[in-house]
């Protein structure tokens, strides 16, 4: 990401906020005039564990987002899939208009010195030659690269002939002093030349040169620049943040991109990986960031399970059959081999596999009809259990609730609103016609904020919420996906053994890493919790969103800030909370994004969710008030006495679009505090998001 995006609320929530999240800053509280609410939390009614893979995250390549947040490369199109020339590329399309674009190579001294090589090129379908002019240097740089003032590593792939004398100059500044020159050897045959630079300032418009002097000519087949303290070439900056994080599963790499996926040409040498043009985001990828760079991530640096997608779009069965067999397989198989000899001798052993991404979707490469589509995915996924038969499986679910929203609006007559047991029911298909092969379900929501999907018309309409309205949208979409969980319990009995479980496996609300957000996202962690007894994962869109970064520095966003809160402070088994203030009832007719009965504890506009620790000897109240107005919570324990003082760990923040940007303080934060539970009474701040902490007695 080379630009920050920097959004603008409306200046009557940004003054709510300020009063409001003003008297966040001390918990509890005591209002004078606060609504009262009794709450019971009753530790005898427990349900199944929440899974910790709640709290994962979702990673995608489009365009440059994993190669310019994750990955420490700083030279764009590093293997030259765009020429060395002055032409000006086409204007981007469609979304490719939304996203930064790559920094292109240019010639140095005259521009027809520079031609490309397409008949023998080093890698892909072309490599730039170089012709020398004596004295005056001849070659290629690339500009505004972002650089830190530290130390950098790298490499260039080059041949020449015996009368050029070859150089690389990294540029900070424009002075004279500003730079470094290093020599580069190199001969006849193709050559991999270590570089290493010591970079004496920060700077956002660095430029790197190779030139060289003398006759004859010199190609250059790839470049590479990295700071020096890279992890396996990953930003040692974002793998302290993303392991700080503490995520346990990552989905990757996934959403649409999958469908256009190759995942052989990301093995092997990364010089000689090809870089091909991504047809999903028409967006030249390099492939640097591949099989085993991502794997490593997840396993070797951060300890996070590896949730691994297959292309069902473009792919066909036997090429994830042998990417399993690469990932999993023994030093003894075709592809096992192939994965030792690149240089990871011991299988990697990932058991979460994502067999397709929305491929209900017209929107999506390869997209097909639900009978067609069944009967592709039953080959994948025998072709992929015969080389390990231990793979947990994931389809793409397409719940009538998805299907609705996301294609209703496609539909020219007829009911927008899905039929269960229809052709549009892509779940329901799923769960017809390929029983047996998957393991679990996916299903995805985007709840577009101020909106309300019309069954009558197929479209998103305009509408006016309240701040707890809006924040309970999100949770709003996790019901309405358990709505038709239950309806397909009862069309198919065999899932109430349990054995099929959900993954929740892409996400996102609002997608403004602020306070506001925050609130929006703690209202459907809520709701995952009432449904532990089948929805196993979450992946948030995207799993950088828990970080504010710009192309060298990093720190932990808000959505951040309150993801933490839950993965580390939360209980693990939800306990029935109950309350004397229901939820309101449903505005709309059901079906969409409207549930049977909307969000929410019977605390309202509070909402409440509560757990015990995995030794049951602690529990945890989560409160969440998504609106101005203070209340005052009488919480009632049964089955649990408390010792005297308790913990509590508030997500503070000075107003709704507070935010964690790079550069600047946090604006918000993880406040720890203690309170005494004698009093049953505790004190709601308006626009608040807190944590109380019981110990047994």
């Amino acid at each position: 990401m080379t630009e920050k995006q920097n959004f603008q609320m409306s200046r009557r929530h940004a003054i709510q906020g300020s009063v409001a999240l003003g008297l966040a800053t001390a918990m509890p509280l005591h209002a004078a005039a606060a609504k009262a609410i009794a709450a019971t939390v009753d530790v005898g009614k427990t349900a199944p564990a929440i899974n910790p893979f709640i709290y994962g995250g979702f990673l995608e390549h489009i365009a440059n987002l994993m190669n310019n947040s994750l990955w420490s490369e700083v030279l764009d199109d590093r293997k030259f899939f765009y020429a060395v020339d002055s032409k000006p590329e086409p204007r981007p399309e469609g979304m490719r208009r939304m996203m930064p674009q790559p920094n292109r190579w240019t010639s140095v001294g005259g521009a027809a010195d520079v031609t490309m090589d397409t008949v023998t090129p080093y890698v892909g379908a072309q490599t730039p030659v170089v012709r020398l002019a004596g004295k005056g240097a001849r070659g290629i740089a690339q500009s505004g690269l972002v650089l830190a003032k530290k130390g950098y590593v790298g490499r260039v792939v080059i041949m020449a002939d015996a009368g050029a004398e070859i150089s690389a100059t990294l540029i900070w500044g424009k002075g004279a002093g500003d730079r470094q020159t290093v020599k580069v050897a190199a001969g006849k045959e193709w050559a991999k030349v270590p570089l290493k630079f010591d970079c004496k300032a920060d700077t956002k418009d660095g430029r790197l040169e190779i030139t060289g002097k003398g006759t004859g000519t010199f190609k250059v087949g790839a470049v590479s620049l990295m700071p020096a303290d890279n992890v396996k070439g990953f930003r040692a900056d974002v793998m302290a943040a993303m392991k700080e994080m503490d995520s346990k599963i990552l989905r990757m790499p996934g959403g649409n991109f999958v469908s256009g996926y190759d995942w052989k040409d990301t093995i092997g040498d990364p010089d000689k990986r090809p870089p091909v043009l991504d047809p999903q985001w028409n967006f030249p990828q390099p492939n640097d960031l591949g099989v085993d760079e991502l794997l490593q991530m997840c396993q070797d640096i951060l300890g996070v399970e590896p949730y691994w997608c297959i292309n069902t779009g473009f792919g066909e069965p036997r090429s994830g059959a042998e990417l399993v067999e690469y990932v999993n397989g023994a030093a003894t198989t075709e592809w096992g081999a192939k994965r030792v000899a690149n240089g990871h001798p011991n299988p990697y052993k990932v058991h979460y596999w994502n067999v397709g991404n929305e491929m209900y979707g017209h929107w999506q490469l390869g997209h097909m009809s639900l009978d067609q589509y069944a009967a592709k995915h039953n080959k994948f996924a025998d072709a992929m259990r015969k080389v390990d038969p231990s793979v947990f499986i994931i389809v793409p679910g397409g719940f009538v609730d998805e299907m609705t929203t996301g294609q209703g609006m496609m539909i020219d007559s007829g009911s927008r609103l899905v039929a269960f047991g229809s052709e549009r029911d892509w779940a329901g298909g799923m769960l017809q016609k390929s029983w047996g092969k998957f393991d679990a379900l996916a299903t995805h929501a985007y709840q577009a904020e101020y909106k309300h999907f019309n069954l009558e018309t197929g479209k998103n309409e305009d509408v006016k919420k309240t701040l707890t309205e809006w924040a309970q949208a999100p949770a709003d979409r996790v019901a309405t996906m358990a709505d038709c969980w239950e309806e397909y319990k009862k069309r198919y009995p065999k899932l109430n053994e349990g054995k099929v479980r959900v993954f929740f496996d892409e996400w996102a609300y609002h997608f403004q890493q602020d306070f506001k957000g925050c609130l929006a996202i703690a209202r459907t962690f809520h709701e995952f919790f009432r449904h532990t007894d089948f929805i196993d994962m979450g992946a948030y869109t995207m799993g950088t969103a828990w970080l504010d970064m710009d192309r060298t520095r990093s720190t932990i966003s808000a959505t951040g800030r309150v993801f933490q809160l839950y993965n580390k402070h939360f209980g693990k088994i939800p306990v029935a909370v109950g309350g004397n203030s229901p939820v309101p009832a449903p505005k709309y007719p059901i079906g969409g994004d409207q549930p049977k009965v909307n969000t929410g504890s019977a605390t309202w506009p509070v909402d409440v969710s509560a757990a015990l620790t995995s030794d049951r000897k602690k529990l945890v109240v989560a409160v969440v008030n998504a609106s101005e107005e203070a209340s005052t919570l009488d919480l009632n324990l049964a089955g649990f006495k408390a010792a005297p003082t308790g913990r509590t760990w508030t997500l503070k923040g000075a107003s709704l679009e507070a935010q964690n940007n790079v550069g600047k303080a946090p604006g918000v934060t993880i406040v720890e505090g203690t309170f005494a539970t004698g009093s049953k009474s505790i004190a709601v701040a308006p626009i608040s998001i807190v944590l109380y902490e019981f110990a047994a007695a």
